[in-house]
């Protein structure tokens, strides 16, 4: 079974709470139109033609694992070297989702190519690129200074996917619910 850009697992917030994140996708995320608020467990994933067959597997490990609480009270940042960075809301506790992503890896193993990023699996929502060190400052500090706490509990996670074509968006395709 091989990988696809075209899907992906992800953890996506409820509906109702995302107003306040995607008001600030609207002003610096080019990618809003491509990927609703989530944050990613495995990217690339296995095609859609798959998906049913992984359904049965993931749901079986996801039955062991308790609803959790998450919070993002922070924003952090990824740095890609000249100038470039992603700006990101950092959820807490992340072990949870660590855990979670590890257990989904045991099914799939070679959809690990995030935690081959140079720090490791980072669970992370983004929320915008940004360009230039100091304009990533000052954009944080108004963010943080104006962000109120946002907690909301995990009780199932997505497999999605979209069309290969340029302007496709992604859509759930399953839900897999946690015990």
């Amino acid at each position: 079974m091989n990988k696809v850009y075209t899907s992906a697992v992800v953890i996506i917030p409820p509906l109702e709470k995302w107003t306040s994140i995607q008001e600030i996708r609207k002003i610096y995320d080019r990618n809003i139109h491509r990927w609703m608020p989530h944050i990613t467990l495995l990217y690339p994933f296995k095609p859609q033609s798959d998906f049913s067959k992984l359904e049965s597997l993931f749901s079986r490990t996801c039955k062991e694992i308790n609803a959790f609480e998450i919070s993002f009270r922070k924003f952090n940042y990824f740095y890609h070297g000249k100038q470039k960075y992603t700006l990101w809301l950092d959820p807490e506790p992340r072990n949870m989702i660590t855990f979670l992503q590890n257990k989904l890896l045991e099914i799939v193993p070679d959809c690990n190519d995030v935690n081959l990023q140079k720090n490791g699996f980072t669970p992370h929502l983004s929320v915008g690129q940004i360009i230039g060190k100091s304009n990533l400052e000052s954009i944080m500090k108004i963010l943080q200074d104006n962000w109120s706490l946002l907690t909301f509990k995990v009780y199932s996670i997505y497999l999605i996917a979209r069309e290969n074509q340029k302007l496709s968006e992604f859509k759930i395709k399953k839900e897999i619910y946690l015990k």
